[in-house]
């Protein structure tokens, strides 16, 4: 058989071909030049570092998204994932005792493994910028508005900059009680804001209050609002608490004062994915794309996995989404307008894109569920029911029109996640197995069942005995359900009626979503435990919250008031 890898290239990376590289040289040529005028000058780090510096408990990265190889002496080396890690160890060495605070810049490459098939690179140019030696509020607030500075002169659309505080988090994990793999979890879940697997770590601990805390902060962002619904919801919780939230406040004033109003927004909770960052910090989002474009933040305890104790603030921008996105604009990135120009007073509305909000429904029963709730929201279904070989639907509303299309429950998470749809529906069975990154809004009651674990009646498994081997359509799901109680298990994967495992001796039971329980007792089985009920869901894509949130909330808001009154049909 022969090996066609030759003319390929890894999953993850791609050949950069001359137009985008001449948009690239635009892009990075224009940053450039406004970090040079702010007096910061250039360094490079080796592409191989050593894997002990991205191991430390404060630089910790995930191993799991690194590339490792060994050296010529046997070592483990790792392929740079990350920038700022590399530069504290250059900072701590190359430049120990130069003069503070230094200004520094980098363009370079990160690698990371993805996911298989999520559609994500393994290879990412970026650029940003470390100020290093310098703490205090005012050195917070400039490097924001550099930031936003950054975007306005790379990217050729609207964007907006979401600032929160790490330290929140920090706080509330340390009250829950969690460490190691338990905290390892929590952040990862956090950072992807993996809520549905995130629901599941946290049922384990007993502090409630502060587990429904973790739960609730990703619904705190916007602007005072969001600030003073925090307030209220933290007040008489924790001092500490407190004045973060106070320092935020203040942060938010100040940029105002300086014309960022419309630029900045809070979000508190915002994790970045790794765990050095230390207090305030902020990603940045553009209405074109499905990632964040930016990401940075404080992270004064790094260094001293370095032998230093220096505060430092910083940030990267994904140049690969900046060109992306000037391919699409075709304008010169260089004098793209960013939110900045806008009108004193202008609205969301003003600005974003042509097209409606577009929503990516689940195929069968619930596509009819919601279907009969959107028509007492006030859509007219008609073109829907009507729709033929049509993929992509309109359908018009109290509020103008829509997109729908119908898709497969787990390519709505897919197609959610990269932000080609604002908003998907999808049953809780699809968000506990598959993950992904999105905000869960909203909780139809449609579709209800239930998660449960199943055996062949008056067999071992149904009296009491662990169960051992399981066959579930749900492995990831079911695998975190048995790691939570402790039981070495082996779980396999079943695509069709997972009911005849048991009767043919493939599984000893199996975990699956349960109606009415009448297949399972035609099939001999029985229900040993109900783990939890499962219901469809409203989901957001990220960015699309954070820049279309009156379109989205407004959608919503109609949903959640029809679904009051709409009638239920199936229940599956």
């Amino acid at each position: 058989m022969t090996d066609n890898r030759n003319t390929l290239t890894p999953d993850g990376t791609n050949d950069r071909l001359f137009a985008e590289l001449a948009a690239e040289k635009s892009v990075t040529g224009a940053l450039a030049s406004l970090f040079e005028a702010e007096g910061y000058r250039q360094v490079r780090t080796p592409g191989l570092e050593f894997l002990s510096v991205f191991e430390t408990n404060a630089a910790y990265f995930p191993p799991e998204e690194m590339f490792k190889l060994s050296d010529n002496k046997g070592r483990l080396v790792a392929v740079r994932p990350d920038s700022t890690i590399a530069i504290a160890r250059l900072t701590a060495t190359k430049l120990k005792g130069a003069a503070l605070p230094l200004r520094i810049y980098y363009a370079q490459s990160v690698y990371r493994r993805q996911p298989e098939h999520r559609g994500r690179d393994a290879e990412v140019m970026q650029m940003g910028v470390e100020l290093i030696g310098e703490a205090g509020f005012e050195a917070d607030v400039d490097m924001i508005d550099l930031a936003a500075r950054s975007l306005s002169v790379s990217y050729a659309g609207r964007f907006r900059i979401e600032i929160g505080h790490v330290g929140l988090y920090n706080r509330l994990v340390e009250r829950l009680g969690a460490d190691g793999e338990a905290k390892e979890r929590i952040h990862r879940y956090v950072t992807a804001k993996n809520f549905s697997a995130l629901e599941d770590v946290l049922d384990g601990f007993r502090d409630r209050t502060t587990a429904a805390l973790i739960l609730k902060l990703p619904g705190l962002f916007g602007g005072a609002e969001a600030l003073s619904e925090a307030e209220a919801l933290f007040e008489g919780y924790d001092a500490e608490i407190t004045e973060m939230l106070a320092y935020l406040g203040r942060v938010t004033e100040v940029l105002s004062a300086r014309g960022r109003g419309v630029d900045v927004m809070l979000d508190l909770g915002l994790v970045n994915r790794a765990e050095y960052y230390s207090s305030l910090v902020f990603r940045g989002y553009g209405e074109s794309a499905g990632e964040p474009l930016l990401s940075g933040g404080r992270y004064d305890g790094l260094f001293r996995d370095f032998g230093e104790d220096l505060p430092a603030t910083g940030f990267g921008l994904n140049i690969d989404l900046l060109v992306e996105a000037a391919g699409e604009a075709s304008v010169d990135p260089g004098s793209a307008p960013g939110m900045t120009e806008a009108a004193p007073g202008m609205t969301e509305a003003a600005g974003l894109p042509s097209r409606a909000l577009r929503v990516a429904l689940t195929k069968g029963r619930l596509e009819k569920d919601f279907m009969a709730v959107m028509e007492a929201a006030g859509y007219d279904m008609t073109p829907l029911r009507d729709k033929g070989r049509k993929l992509l639907i309109e359908v018009a509303g109290p509020a103008g029109t829509i997109e729908i299309f119908l898709a497969k429950a787990p390519d709505v998470v897919t197609y959610v996640e990269h932000g080609v749809c604002e908003i998907g529906i999808v049953g809780k069975d699809t968000l506990l197995e598959h993950g992904g990154t999105y905000y869960e809004l909203m909780d139809l009651g449609l579709g209800k069942c239930r998660f449960a674990l199943a055996a062949l009646s008056g067999g071992p498994v149904a009296q009491g005995k662990s169960p051992e081997v399981i066959a579930s359509k749900y492995p990831n799901y079911a695998g975190r359900y048995f790691e939570r109680r402790g039981l070495d298990v082996r779980i396999i994967r079943i695509e069709g009626s997972v009911e005849i495992a048991p009767i043919l001796g493939l599984a000893d039971s199996i975990v699956d979503i349960v109606e009415t329980g009448t297949t399972l007792k035609e099939n001999g089985l029985e229900i040993v435990e109900t783990i939890r009920d499962i219901s469809a869901r409203l989901i957001v894509n990220v960015t699309g919250m954070k820049l279309r949130k009156s379109a989205v909330e407004a959608f919503v808001t109609r949903i959640r008031e029809a679904r009051s009154i709409a009638p239920e049909r199936s229940e599956s």
